[in-house]
């Protein structure tokens, strides 16, 4: 009589993934490759918006049936010719005849995107904090106005003046951001109200002011605009006086290396992303939070009071209205959420933008493209960014924190007698 025992069965494991497959995947499942998915398909989306509005497109389209080839070629002549304009109005001109001339287009992009990335950079700090700065209109024109009127209303030594307006600039905006974070220190006020509220008071201030001799209205003149800066108050070219860019730039590139430092290498920083991640958390680890809430909008309120002040002494030196903040204080927001609130995401996200004011100018002028278009597009990376699920959908993107799928092991069975 024989005894039937079952053999234990040997399995094979799938093997673990290697170096760049992992890497592969830790890029697909992170959110900087969101943010450029959400470019992407906003930049398609332009496309059919662009072929849509185009009169040659549309012609063609009525006798597709007949000729269906006309379509497709008026779409492509449609979309490349606009994207070749943007591209031209915003990195490089093949069209000029030299280099110098050629490149003056992404001069023009950085120079818009100087304050994007100052204001991004406010924005996004407060962001890591756990607050919603919203405040950046109004801090950016109480900056101008400080900035300015020591900029023409001052007379003092070169180097000097221009520190001194700069100074100036930085310290109104901290102090008018300051206001919702000591608000919400002392009283739990929501800043998203009282940056909104402030941003009305700011507004209707500074036109008063505008409106008002002796104040910052210019002299012999019913207009509500400023004297121009003074020479010594105004930022020094960096390239020339054929470019825009100016020193402001310098400044906009040495804050984004200063807010990396502080929120990555400073205990200020720590403790700025440990209130951000649980403020309950932090407060018991004995984190000073209110005092954090005051701190984080004042150097906020300081890098959007940059950018007011780069408007008023490096792109409008020969006076300002109440419009100066050119709806900079809001797109801010935009740049820190496609930036994903890091520096040098904000960086990125503020050249783009810049790119996108230089580029949409040209794609009007060259093309005929609505500029309303390209504040489509930028309204379109935001809802993209806020929905990441809808673009992990889309491009069949694995979730963050899932692990890959693996095949089944293999068993196999024997008997032994």
């Amino acid at each position: 009589m024989s005894e039937t025992t079952t053999a234990p069965a040997p399995r094979t494991s799938a093997p673990e993934p290697g170096r760049w497959h992992r890497a592969l995947r830790e890029i697909a499942t992170g959110n900087a490759i969101i943010s450029v998915l959400a470019v992407v398909m906003a930049l398609l989306v332009g496309a059919i918006m662009i072929a849509f509005t185009d009169e040659n497109v549309q012609a063609a389209a009525g006798y597709f049936f007949a000729r269906p080839t006309d379509l497709l070629g008026a779409i492509w002549e449609s979309v490349a010719g606009a994207y070749s304009a943007f591209f031209q109005g915003a990195v490089y001109n093949f069209r000029r005849p030299d280099f110098a001339t050629g490149i003056r287009p992404l001069t023009e992009t950085l120079t818009f995107a100087t304050p994007l990335i100052a204001a991004g950079l406010g924005v996004a700090l407060a962001f890591r904090t756990g607050m919603f700065n919203i405040g950046g209109r109004g801090q950016m024109l109480m900056a101008a106005a400080a900035a300015g009127y020591v900029g023409f209303a001052i007379d003092l030594p070169v180097g000097i003046h221009m520190v001194v307006a700069l100074i100036a600039g930085l310290a109104a905006g901290a102090v008018w951001a300051g206001i919702a974070g000591l608000l919400k220190a002392r009283t739990g006020a929501h800043e998203v109200i009282v940056t909104i509220m402030l941003n009305y008071v700011a507004l209707y201030l500074i036109t008063w002011m505008l409106r008002t001799p002796g104040l910052l209205q210019a002299p012999g003149t019913n207009n509500p605009t400023t004297p121009g800066m003074r020479d010594t108050a105004v930022f020094p070219e960096l390239l020339g006086p054929q470019y825009n860019l100016h020193f402001g730039f310098v400044l906009s590139i040495a804050s984004v290396v200063l807010v990396w430092w502080i929120l990555n290498r400073s205990a200020l920083g720590f403790q700025f992303r440990a209130v951000g991640e649980n403020p309950n958390a932090a407060n018991v680890a004995g984190i000073n939070v209110k005092a954090m809430y005051v701190y984080a909008m004042l150097i906020s309120g300081a890098l959007v009071g940059l950018a007011g002040t780069s408007q008023v002494l490096g792109t409008v030196t020969t006076g300002f209205s109440s419009g100066i903040d050119a709806g900079i204080g809001f797109d801010a927001i935009t740049v820190a959420l496609l930036g994903r609130s890091t520096p040098w995401g904000v960086l990125a996200a503020g050249v783009l933008f810049g790119a996108f004011k230089a580029g949409g100018f040209a794609m009007q002028a060259a093309e005929g493209v609505p500029i309303d278009i390209v504040l489509v597009v930028q309204s379109l990376i935001v809802l993209f960014i806020a929905a990441p699920p809808l673009v992990r959908a889309i491009f069949r993107l694995p979730a963050p924190g899932s692990s890959p799928k693996r095949r089944p092991r293999v068993g196999t069975k024997g008997l032994a007698e």
